[in-house]
């Protein structure tokens, strides 16, 4: 089965959930900005969560599929047609061969993941398919896609194949859909006014009471140079030592929200460097690091201060909806004769 490009649109990338066990070397980890998207849109068409995807920004992109194909699209709330029709975000769909796949404009959010029947197949470069374009590696030829780039899917397994034959049961027009969704994980959907969750960080004391207590009560803007390697934010009041300190490079994690001399904090993300400089004032818990996946920039968002343990009763309770998600499609198209 292959998938291709007829417009690349804004941006688009071949990511999975990242390159890990390498950040020793200078290698960053990468993968996709919101994992909860793309390991719902891989599990809603049968595959395991870390199969690679499609991470589509914003708007523009035009796909044809040469076969039919199981495919799903997860994560912005964007208007997506097949032959014109609009195909419905957060389910599986079996799309007919020769359907013109076309991402419109994003009501809400910023990247889609289009996840298709057993996983993207490109060549794994220690251990992952993740496109990291700095480094020109991964994906695609270590690249973003371009128009008339041709990418095929491997075979689909067992479940992949249920699901298509439960589809192919009322296929009418270009696309077959089931009434079900998994919309539960929709961060796009509740963005109107987002609280991004952060405990303290290592040098968190080493800043002035104001700045402290500013980093929790003001609105913070993403400015316009931000990127996958990390979001620059903009606030009415500057983050600031209480002394000025002489600080080695340390390792940073997804979610590390540092401070420079200027006082502006850069939350780092998917494509952050494996070391950083600069005092850290705070960490995002990771149930919430795929809103800023979600965030353009120009929006505005406010931290909310949490303890460690509840960040991590916060990702055990995410893991557990991951899992009965899986489950449930599972007991339902294991079943299915």
């Amino acid at each position: 089965m292959s998938i291709q490009v007829i417009r690349p649109g804004l941006f688009v990338t071949v990511q999975d959930l990242g390159r890990h066990g390498f950040q020793k070397y200078g290698v960053v980890a990468g993968g996709v900005m919101d994992k909860g998207a793309a390991r719902a849109a891989n599990l809603l068409v049968g595959n395991e969560g870390h199969e690679a995807v499609l991470e589509i920004t914003l708007t523009g992109t035009v796909l044809v599929l040469e076969k039919d194909m199981l495919l799903a699209i997860c994560g912005a709330r964007m208007f997506v047609t097949a032959d014109g029709g609009e195909l419905p975000l957060w389910r599986p769909a079996l799309v007919r061969a020769g359907t013109i796949v076309r991402f419109g404009a994003c009501e809400s959010g910023c990247r889609s993941y289009l996840a298709v029947a057993g996983g993207l197949d490109v060549p794994e470069v220690m251990g992952s398919k993740s496109t990291y374009l700095r480094g020109a590696i991964g994906g695609y030829q270590g690249r973003a896609l371009k128009a008339g780039d041709v990418l095929t899917a491997k075979a689909p397994g067992l479940l992949s194949e249920r699901l298509k034959h439960a589809l192919s049961r009322g296929w009418e027009g270009s696309f077959a859909v089931p009434l079900w969704h998994a919309s539960h994980f929709a961060i796009a959907d509740n963005l109107a006014d987002p609280i991004i969750r952060a405990m303290p960080g290592t040098h968190y004391e080493l800043f002035t009471p104001e700045s402290r207590t500013s980093l929790f009560r003001q609105t913070f803007q993403i400015s316009a140079q931000s990127d996958r390697m990390g979001y620059r934010l903009e606030g009415a009041q500057k983050l600031m030592l209480a002394a000025p300190i002489d600080l080695l490079s340390e390792a940073v994690a997804n979610g590390t929200v540092q401070v420079p001399s200027d006082g502006n904090p850069i939350v780092l993300l998917a494509d952050r460097q494996t070391t950083g400089g600069y005092p850290r004032i705070a960490q995002v818990a990771t149930v919430d690091i795929p809103v800023f996946a979600q965030l353009k920039p120009g929006e505005r968002f406010r931290f909310e201060w949490i303890t460690q343990q509840e960040a991590e009763e916060l990702y055990l309770d995410s893991e557990r909806d991951m899992r009965m998600l899986k489950a449930a499609i599972a007991l339902k198209f294991n079943a299915a004769k």
